[in-house]
């Protein structure tokens, strides 16, 4: 039962240099666009944002094959080809990059601080010393700031809310992706503190840690679990979900996707929309504007996600409350 439908606008052309050399001989200069994934080319998850993208600068102006060349790389939200790429994507002199998370984004930063770079879903951009300021970010780049340090806090309230046993939840993140982590934790702790529930750091960074990690969670009641965003908990989404019904864990996420595929409870925001919004400053700066005078935008609409088979699969009776205030139930 859909109550909000945020469409997908689904696009990208494919490569048609006869129409670019077309083009250049009309006079049109043809930009060349640089953009770092950092997820897998075949994850649904990550697809729609890429489309997002190619739509929204088409709509801007901006083809690909007529007066623009989109040089894409995907890194399957691994470490090590995220820096083995960066220095390729850089080494093709873009005339701007984007950068798809955090890790992207300080990749690209190492290699160049001339070529514009506007990032997509990063956390802190300031504590993370990507930008120097929100407002004028100064340097190269700038960007569509991701979830709120702030939303730490809900995401146990709401676990607690629909678990009420709750006693213990593991925080589950990369350690070497996701430095952002350490942004959620004051509010986690205040949380906890209210709620009198234990937190448990879980740091995993393959499919044996992430199960290593969700096991011990259901050997007695009142276990529960918050995966926070990043590169490996986007692509190893499915072994998590799995997990936590095995071991019947009640689970929150922050990506929507992860919900519709068994996953519990989603809360957070809706991460095709920073990548369509990402085209108008991609646009700007190629007809002129400089990335260090864009200030940093945040997301300002948040949206809850249910799977009611999954509550009623792990016992859990959903309160009215819950239920109320879910955009998307999955019955």
């Amino acid at each position: 039962m859909r109550r909000r439908e945020f469409i997908t606008l689904l696009g990208g052309a494919a490569a048609a240099w006869p129409l670019a050399a077309r083009a250049q001989q009309q006079g049109e200069r043809v930009r060349r666009i640089g953009v770092l994934m950092g997820g897998d080319e075949n994850d649904p998850a990550w697809k729609p944002r890429l489309s997002a993208f190619t739509q929204a600068l088409a709509d801007l102006g901006w083809t690909d094959g007529r007066n623009a060349r989109m040089d894409v790389r995907w890194t399957g939200g691994e470490t090590n080809r995220i820096r083995a790429v960066a220095p390729e994507l850089v080494g093709l002199q873009p005339d701007i990059i984007l950068a798809g998370g955090t890790l992207a984004t300080i990749a690209l930063q190492r290699e160049t601080r001339t070529i514009p770079i506007v990032f997509v879903n990063v956390t802190d951009p300031v504590a993370q010393r990507i930008v120097e300021r929100l407002d004028r970010p100064g340097g190269n780049t700038t960007g569509f700031g991701g979830l709120e340090a702030s939303l730490g806090g809900k995401w146990l309230e709401l676990l607690a809310e629909i678990a009420p046993g709750l006693k213990r939840a593991a925080i589950m993140f990369n350690p070497d992706t996701d430095a952002a982590s350490a942004a959620y934790m004051p509010l986690l702790e205040t949380a906890a503190r209210s709620l009198k529930v234990e937190l448990i750091i879980a740091s995993v960074r393959s499919d044996v840690e992430i199960d290593t990690a969700i096991t011990p969670l259901g050997r007695e009641p009142g276990g529960g679990l918050i995966v926070l965003a990043g590169g490996l908990m986007v692509t190893h989404r499915v072994p998590i979900i799995l997990a936590a019904a095995r071991n019947i864990v009640p689970a929150i996420y922050t990506l929507t996707d992860s919900v519709k595929e068994g996953g519990l409870l989603y809360y957070g925001v809706n991460r095709v929309d920073p990548w369509r919004r990402a085209a108008t400053y991609v646009d700007r700066i190629l007809r002129g504007a400089k990335p260090g005078d864009l200030p940093v935008q945040f997301p300002t609409k948040f949206e809850m996600a249910l799977n009611l088979k999954t509550a009623k699969a792990l016992g859990l009776t959903v309160p009215q409350s819950i239920l109320l205030r879910a955009d998307e139930v999955i019955e």
